[in-house]
C-alpha cells in the first residue's frame, strides 16, 4: 500500500501573507515558502509577523530542505528566522534565492543552509520528494508553481500566478505542461485565492509601461518620483524603459530597490547602462525633467524612502510643486490608511500623485476568476484546497470550483493549522493539530507575546499611572509624597486638582494600611494601587495601568 502523505499548513489560509506549508512523506519534511505578514494596527510596536516555528522546532532533524515559489516577501521573508532553529538547504530560482539571500546573509545564516539554484522545468529529487519547477508568470520574474509526485499520488501547487500572454520577458505560465500534468493525474490541488472575488482575467503587465510613458512624456519639465515594490522588478524595467525613452537618466532611492536593482542587472534582468544610472545625491542639482527617480515606501511604510519625501525629511529630495509621484501598487490590507497619509502629505506640498484610483498604473500579479476557473478545468484535480489569501477568498476560490465541477465534497477548507492526509486517493483533515499562531517580531526579538501586545494595547487605550512614596521602614508612615506621573490618563498640567485628589487617596491608604500593621513594601504597593484605581475608575471611568513604587527609608 503506497504510504501516506501530509500536509502540515503554518500559515497563509485566511490571511494575506505568511505563507508557509510542508510536506511529509516517509518522516522527512519539505518545507514550500517561509513568508512574513505586516502587522495589523491593533499590533502596536511590532514591525513583522511569521509563522509558528514551533512544529518545525520540534521537528528540526526531520527537514530535508525548503522549496521557494517567488521572491516576495510573504514567501520567503521569515528565512533568516527559521535557520536560526532548522538548518536545510533552500530551493529556488537565482532571482528569489538572491532576493532572500539579503536578509539571511545580514542574519550571519547563510552558514546554516545551502542556496540551490533550480531552473525552469527543473525536476529534481530532494530526499523522497520528487518535486517539478513550472514556470508561471508573477508580478516578480522566475516565478514557479510545484508539482509534488508522491506515492499518494501528485499534488500541484501553483503558488502566485496570473495567466499573464504578454509578460513583460516573454515567460508565460507554461500551460501546456500544466497540461501534462493534469493529464497524469492530479491528486490535489493547492490554488492562489487571492483574487477570488474579482471577476474577469487580471490585465496584463506589459499595460502599465505605456500609463508610465504616458506621465513621463506629458510632464517634461517635471521630475517624476516612482514608488513601487522592489522585488517588482518587471515594473522596475518598464519605468527605466519609459524613462529612457524619453531622454531622462533614473535615480535609485531606498536600500531595498538599490540591492534589488542591482541583483537584476547582474542577471541581466535589467537594461540599463551606467552612463544612465545617477546617484540620487545629484538629482537636487539637476533640472525636473531631465531625470525619473524609482524608489520605495509604495505601502507607506514610515521609514520608507517616499515617507520620508512626504514628510520633507529626506536628506537629498524635498517634494515640491515640480514633482509628479507615481504610487505603482496597490496598498496591502492594513497599509490603507499610511499610502492615504503619504498621498495626502504629497498634495500638501504641491506634487501631483497619480496612484491606481486614478490612473492604471498597476496591475495585480495573481489571477482573477475567470482564471482561477481555468487553472480548475486545466488540471481538474480530485481533491481541492484553496490557499493564499483571507478566509472569505477561500470561501469564493471553493465556489468557483464547484461552479467547473469539482465535487462539493472534494473541496476542503483548511485554516492555519489544519493537518491533510492523503491516504490511498483520500483526504483527511485534522483541524488545528499543530501550532499556527502568529510570531511577532519587535525590533530583533521574535518572542513578542500575546500577553505583551494586550498590554501595548491597554497603556495606549488607558494610559499609565505611577505613584511613588517614601515610607518609614521600621513603622510604616509616610515619609514623603505620594507623587503621581501619568502618560495617557490625563495631562497634568491640566489636572492638578484631580491629581491632588488622588494623592490624597493614597496617603489616606497608606496610613490605614500602616494603623493596621501592613507596614512591608508590598503591602503598601498593594494598598497604594488599589486606592488609586479605585479613585481613578471613580472619578474617570478609566483603568489605567497603575505602577507603585515604594521606598524605604
Amino acid at each position: 500500500m503506497p504510504a501516506p502523505v501530509r500536509l502540515v499548513f503554518l500559515g497563509g489560509l485566511g490571511e494575506i501573507g505568511r505563507n508557509c506549508f510542508c510536506l511529509e512523506l516517509g518522516g522527512r519534511i519539505l518545507v514550500v515558502d517561509c513568508g512574513l505578514m505586516f502587522p495589523d494596527a491593533d499590533m502596536p510596536g511590532v514591525d513583522l509577523v511569521l509563522p509558528d516555528f514551533t512544529y518545525l522546532r520540534d521537528n528540526a532533524d526531520r527537514v530535508e530542505g525548503v522549496v521557494l515559489t517567488h521572491g516576495h516577501e510573504d514567501h520567503v521573508g521569515g528565512l533568516a528566522y527559521l535557520l536560526r532553529d532548522v538548518s536545510a538547504p533552500i530551493f529556488g530560482s537565482a532571482l528569489c534565492l538572491g532576493l532572500a539571500r539579503n536578509r539571511i546573509e545580514e542574519a550571519g545564516l547563510l552558514g546554516r543552509t545551502e542556496l540551490v539554484t533550480v531552473r525552469d522545468g527543473d525536476r529534481i529529487d530532494i530526499g523522497p520528494f520528487d518535486v517539478e519547477f513550472v514556470p508561471i508568470a508573477h508580478s516578480v520574474p522566475h516565478a514557479f508553481a510545484t508539482a509534488f509526485r508522491t506515492p499518494a499520488g501528485t499534488i500541484l501547487h501553483t503558488g502566485d500566478f496570473k495567466i499573464d500572454l504578454t509578460p513583460f520577458d516573454g515567460r508565460q505560465t507554461d500551460l501546456a505542461r500544466l497540461g501534462q500534468i493534469a493529464g497524469e493525474g492530479v491528486t490535489l490541488l493547492l490554488s492562489d485565492s487571492t483574487n477570488a472575488e474579482k471577476p474577469g482575467f487580471t490585465p496584463s503587465e506589459t499595460t502599465v509601461g505605456p500609463v508610465i510613458h504616458d506621465i513621463l512624456r506629458n510632464h517634461p519639465d517635471r521630475r517624476v518620483i516612482v514608488a513601487a515594490f522592489s522585488s517588482h522588478l518587471h515594473r522596475v524595467a518598464q519605468v527605466v524603459q519609459a524613462a529612457r525613452a524619453c531622454g531622462r537618466k533614473v535615480a535609485f532611492v531606498g536600500r531595498s530597490m538599490l540591492q534589488n536593482t542591482a541583483l537584476a542587472r547582474s542577471l541581466g534582468m535589467l537594461d540599463l547602462p551606467e552612463s544612465e544610472v545617477v546617484d540620487i545625491e545629484e538629482v537636487a542639482r539637476m533640472a525636473p525633467g531631465s531625470v525619473c527617480v524609482v524608489g520605495t515606501g509604495s505601502q507607506g511604510e514610515p521609514m520608507s524612502a517616499l515617507s520620508l519625501m512626504a514628510a520633507q525629511e529626506h536628506k537629498h529630495l524635498k517634494i515640491g510643486p515640480d514633482d509628479v509621484v507615481v504610487i505603482s501598487a496597490h496598498a496591502i490590507p492594513g497599509n490603507e490608511h499610511n499610502v492615504d497619509r503619504v498621498i495626502d502629505s504629497l498634495h500638501r506640498a504641491g506634487a501631483d500623485v497619480v496612484h491606481d484610483k486614478t490612473a492604471p498604473v498597476h496591475v495585480s500579479g495573481h489571477a482573477a476568476q475567470e482564471e482561477l476557473k481555468f487553472m480548475l478545468a486545466l488540471v481538474q484535480p480530485r481533491w481541492f484546497v484553496p490557499v493564499h489569501g483571507e478566509f472569505r477568498h477561500l470561501v469564493h476560490h471553493a465556489r468557483l470550483a464547484h461552479a467547473v465541477g469539482v465535487p462539493e465534497e472534494r473541496v476542503l477548507l483548511c485554516t492555519d493549522g489544519d493537518v491533510v492526509t492523503i491516504d490511498a486517493g483520500e483526504l483527511e483533515v485534522a483541524r488545528r493539530a499543530v501550532p499556527a499562531g502568529y510570531q511577532y517580531v519587535d525590533g530583533v526579538l521574535d518572542d513578542i507575546s500575546v500577553g505583551v501586545l494586550r498590554d501595548r494595547k491597554s497603556l495606549a487605550a488607558e494610559g499609565v499611572v505611577v505613584v511613588i512614596v517614601t515610607v518609614d521602614a521600621a513603622s510604616g508612615d509616610l515619609v514623603t509624597g505620594p507623587e503621581i506621573v501619568t502618560r495617557g490618563w490625563v495631562h497634568e498640567a491640566e489636572a492638578a486638582d484631580l491629581l491632588d485628589e488622588a494623592r490624597a487617596e493614597v496617603r489616606a491608604a497608606i496610613a490605614r494600611a500602616a494603623a493596621d500593621g501592613a507596614t512591608d513594601p508590598e503591602a503598601v504597593r498593594r494598598h497604594a494601587r488599589r486606592a488609586l484605581g479605585r479613585f481613578i475608575n471613580a472619578r474617570t471611568r478609566r483603568r489605567p495601568a497603575i505602577i507603585p513604587v515604594v521606598l524605604e527609608v
